[in-house]
This record gives C-alpha cells, sequence and structure tokens, in this order.
C-alpha cells in the first residue's frame, strides 16, 4: 500500500464555470463576461482547502471525455496530488453567473453520467490500496451509483483503520452512521433526518448529534448552522463557534472549505475548538469570494483569528 496523511475522494467531480452578466431576460440572447474554469467536486474542493492552508493530501477523483482532461489539467495547476480513475462518460460540468444588475447568483448543475460496474470496483479498489491516516469522502454521487457507496467506503476505511470524514446527504449519509464514520458534517435538516425526526430547535442539536455518537453512527458531528456558524459534538464535549459577519458574495464551496479546514486541523493535532474555528473560518471565508474560487489563506487567517476572542 501506498501511505499518505490524507486522501480525499470525488467520484463525481465538475468542471466548475462561473460568469456575469448584465440582466436577465427569457428569450433573449444573454452575454456573458469571459468565464473563470475551476475544478470542482466535494473532495476536489477539500484538497484545494487544505493546500491552501499550507497541507498536503492525495484527490482521488474520476475523469472522463475533454471535461475530465480539462479538470485534470486544473488540478495540476492547483499543485494538489491527485490520481485520477479513468472513466467513459465525460466529467459533468457546473455553472455560477451573477447578475451585475442585481448581484443575484445563478447556479446551475448537471448530475453525473452513470459509471460502469468495472469502474466503480477500480474507484475502490485505488482507495483500498492507499493507506491513509484521514480519507474524506466528500459530494454527490453518480448517476445511478447506488446510495451505498460510501457505505462501502466506510467499510474500507475500517479494514485500513482511516478515519473517515464524510460530507454528504440523504441516504448515502444514512447508509453511513449504519456503518460508522470518525467524523460526519450534517446540516440541522440532515442530523433531524438522521434521528427520524421532522425538525431540530437549536437546543436539540447536542443532544441529537450525541444520539448518533451513542448508535456508533460517528466518533465527531459537526453540525453545520450556516451563517450562524456551526457545532462540534463528540460523547463528552460540545463546541459551538459563531460564524463571522462578512460581505457575502457566494456560498459555493463554502461547506468544502469548511472540512478542508476541519481535515487540515485534524491532521495537524489542533484541539477540537480550534479544529471547529479553522472550520468556520475557512467556510466563512470562501464566500467572501465570487463564483467557485473557495477562499483566501489570508482571509482564513484572519477570521480565524477573530473567531479565537
Amino acid at each position: 500500500m501506498n501511505s499518505v496523511d490524507i486522501v480525499t475522494l470525488t467520484v463525481n467531480p465538475a468542471l466548475d464555470k462561473s460568469t456575469h452578466f448584465k440582466g436577465l431576460v427569457a428569450e433573449q440572447k444573454i452575454r456573458c463576461e469571459e468565464p473563470r474554469y475551476d475544478a470542482g467536486g466535494g473532495g476536489i474542493n477539500v484538497s484545494k482547502a487544505i493546500s491552501r492552508l499550507g497541507g498536503s493530501s492525495l484527490a482521488v477523483y474520476t475523469s472522463g471525455g475533454a471535461t475530465g482532461k480539462i479538470l485534470e489539467d486544473l488540478v495540476i495547476k492547483e499543485k494538489i496530488n491527485s490520481q485520477a480513475v479513468p472513466v467513459k462518460t465525460w466529467t459533468r460540468e457546473s455553472f455560477v453567473a451573477v447578475d451585475n444588475h442585481t448581484n443575484l447568483q445563478y447556479r446551475f448543475g448537471f448530475s453525473g453520467g452513470k459509471l460502469e460496474e468495472e469502474e466503480v470496483a477500480a474507484v475502490l479498489k485505488t482507495i483500498e490500496d492507499l493507506k491513509t491516516r484521514f480519507l474524506v469522502a466528500s459530494g454527490s454521487l453518480s448517476q445511478g451509483l447506488s446510495s451505498d457507496f460510501y457505505q462501502k467506503v466506510a467499510e474500507i476505511a475500517k479494514k485500513n483503520n482511516s478515519k473517515l470524514i464524510v460530507d454528504t446527504s440523504g441516504e448515502a449519509l444514512a447508509k453511513i452512521v449504519e456503518v460508522g464514520a470518525y467524523l460526519i458534517k450534517p446540516n440541522v435538516g440532515e442530523l433531524a433526518k438522521l434521528i427520524g425526526v421532522e425538525k431540530l430547535e437549536m437546543e436539540e442539536v447536542d443532544h441529537a448529534a450525541k444520539q448518533i455518537i451513542s448508535n456508533g453512527g460517528a466518533e465527531i458531528v459537526v453540525v453545520s448552522l450556516g451563517p450562524q456558524g456551526a457545532i462540534l459534538v463528540t460523547a463528552d464535549t460540545c463546541e459551538y463557534v459563531p460564524a463571522p459577519n462578512v460581505a457575502k458574495k457566494s456560498t459555493v464551496g463554502a461547506g468544502d472549505s469548511m472540512v478542508g479546514g476541519i481535515t487540515w486541523a485534524l491532521s495537524q493535532n489542533k484541539d477540537l475548538r480550534d479544529v471547529l474555528r479553522w472550520g468556520v473560518a475557512c467556510g466563512s471565508a470562501a464566500t467572501m469570494n465570487e463564483g467557485t474560487q473557495l477562499f483566501k489563506i489570508e482571509d482564513a487567517k484572519r477570521l480565524f483569528d477573530w473567531v479565537s476572542k
């Protein structure tokens, strides 16, 4: 096995494109500004965030067609160690456009193409062959991919004694907690679904997260509260860090940036309060940039100092 400290997995990456336009009018051709291209998808974004914090990781992701080749070039440009698993279907695209007249953002995403059985097996084999301290499984699943895919990844993590960090939702997240992970990052609505209730009040979040932990679903639950910050819960601790008030330009990649900050801090053996602080700082810093750019390190450091006061 190859040994690496952090591995991120993106089974459904995207070639992200972002642009600006002036006025949205139906039936008319909308003239857009020169587009920006970024490598996107949960795990890839996490690796980008870790790199900006001075850490290193290996990004494992699927890649297909001409869009996949562009994606690979963009990952290399980010100076991220990577391993692309070739697939037949073209890598999907996502599109973000901002109306300069209203400053409203429009986000368009496409589902990933269906993976062949042998391609799914190749992804799992790649992960199994990598010995890593932290394994981050983040993002949506490709079209037709079984909801238990991440569950299989969790089983591999247990076999390899890797600490699995998961950021996904829906049935895929529910399947994960059946096997157990080191850390999961649901929002309040997703946490409610995991324990079988319609909604949760803020004062109920701690108890709900500890219910997941006591059932063996995770060792750490980080609950994202959006503009209110985040809560980190373990069996015997509960930490809350409020989000700093920043001028928001885009929420694209904020969740991935939070996971990147958390993972990097854990890999640096930071205490859990600082782990959460770095997560909130990176997530908040990402909202300060347009389109799909994630965060600037100087913003993340400044916001970390702010939430540490």
